[in-house]
């Protein structure tokens, strides 16, 4: 009896094909867009937890607080007691800390053959632990070339961006660069990241850069290595900046995060983003809702008789409320595998565009689980929208729907 209710249901949503067609388009765009952003956000997560687990959980980021953004380096200038290099021996000197190195991030001029550009400059320590700590948190080993050494002085290690897309003309290495007016030589090349940022960054040793910004005392940031990461650690450098820093507890202005801190902070804020993009595609599902109750009120209307004649020779109510509850959610199910499609489509295709603008990072799976969610969702929101015209039509006396016109 049910298969001959679905029968009954697709031979209706066939002889009204232009009208279906439009009734399920709202159904379609809200699939679509809710499949499309769900998935887009789940790559970015998935890129997010994948970088993450590259970095271990025993580091530690120590950053300005005033500009501290959590996935990123900041430039601690800008805060009212900026980090200086006498934090870092304070760090080092905290027990359980196996090493500790401070970054300098600024934007520097950086002329190429008569070509100018900004770009962010990273001065690192050169020496062996602390070259080590900065690998294990981003690639720093060369493609091409090698990496700096403690004997470099005006040496820059640049990065796949700077080598090929940033100016007209290729650089390459020992080609001699202008940074700040002063000339440095490229001592090397590292690969490719697929993030346009990352990837137009190049990097100093640390020393040299305190000379070309002035800045003899300045740190943008530390990277702690611990032995353990746990509460206790994170507390004992804590306490120890506060006070050589003399700041009170609840008034620092420094702030020290995990790793895993870091990563459940923007995986956070980007399921915050996904869930309110997604619920704003959600409003063309409520349309869609909309216009398949108005269809299924027109196909009672059009069916009285129908009805009539199928009650008089022994159906129920609750075969008739069956009947429309089917079709109803039939136009929610073929709106949902149309729009489970397009969506997946619409996020790959993101996906690839997003790789060739070298941001590959934004990287797109098909996931079955969410499309089989989304048509059991589109289902539903069909089958609920025909609620109320299944029972109108169920309520229909033989008598009367026969004598409709």
């Amino acid at each position: 009896m049910i298969a001959d209710f679905f029968g009954l249901a697709l031979n209706s949503i066939k002889k009204r094909k232009l009208r279906s067609g439009l009734t399920i388009i709202g159904i379609i765009i809200g699939i679509a867009a809710i499949v499309a952003l769900i998935s887009i956000g789940q790559g970015l997560q998935n890129y997010i937890d994948e970088e993450f687990s590259k970095l271990g959980s025993n580091k530690i980021i120590v950053m300005g607080k005033s500009t501290a953004v959590a996935g990123g380096p900041a430039a601690s200038s800008l805060s009212a007691s900026p980090l200086t290099k006498k934090d870092v021996e304070t760090i080092n000197r905290v027990n359980d800390v196996r090493g500790a190195t401070g970054i300098l991030i600024k934007s520097a001029k950086i002329s190429y053959k008569g070509e100018t550009k900004y770009l962010m400059l990273a001065g690192i320590s050169t020496n062996s632990e602390a070259m080590k700590l900065l690998g294990s948190m981003e690639p720093i080993e060369a493609e091409v070339g090698r990496e700096l050494k403690q004997t470099d002085t005006y040496s820059a290690l640049i990065r796949y961006g700077v080598a090929h897309d940033v100016f007209k003309k290729e650089v390459d290495v020992k080609d001699r660069i202008l940074i700040n007016d002063r000339e440095f030589n490229v001592v090397g090349i590292v690969g490719k990241l697929g993030n346009s940022f990352a990837d137009n960054t190049l990097a100093i040793p640390l020393d040299i850069a305190r000379e070309l910004f002035n800045e003899p005392e300045l740190v943008s940031e530390i990277i702690v290595e611990v032995k353990e990461t746990d509460a206790q650690t994170t507390e004992e450098i804590k306490n120890a900046l506060r006070k050589a820093r003399n700041e009170k507890e609840g008034e620092e202005t420094f702030e020290v995060q995990t790793t895993e801190e870091l990563r459940a902070s923007l995986g956070s804020i980007l399921s915050i983003i996904t869930v309110v993009l997604a619920g704003i595609a959600a409003i063309s599902l409520l349309v869609g809702g909309i216009g398949i109750m108005n269809s299924m009120y027109t196909n009672v209307l059009e069916r009285t008789r129908e009805i009539g004649i199928m009650k008089a020779v022994g159906a129920k109510n609750s075969h008739i409320l069956l009947i429309f509850l089917i079709e109803a959610g039939m136009f929610g199910l073929v709106g949902g595998v149309i729009g489970a499609a397009l969506g997946t489509g619409l996020a790959l295709m993101v996906s690839n565009i997003a790789t060739n603008f070298g941001f590959s990072f934004l990287s797109i799976k098909i996931n079955y689980i969410l499309m089989l969610g989304a048509l059991a969702f589109s289902f539903i929101i069909g089958c609920i929208s025909g609620i109320l015209p299944a029972i109108r039509a169920s309520k229909l006396k033989p008598v009367e729907a026969l004598r409709y016109e």
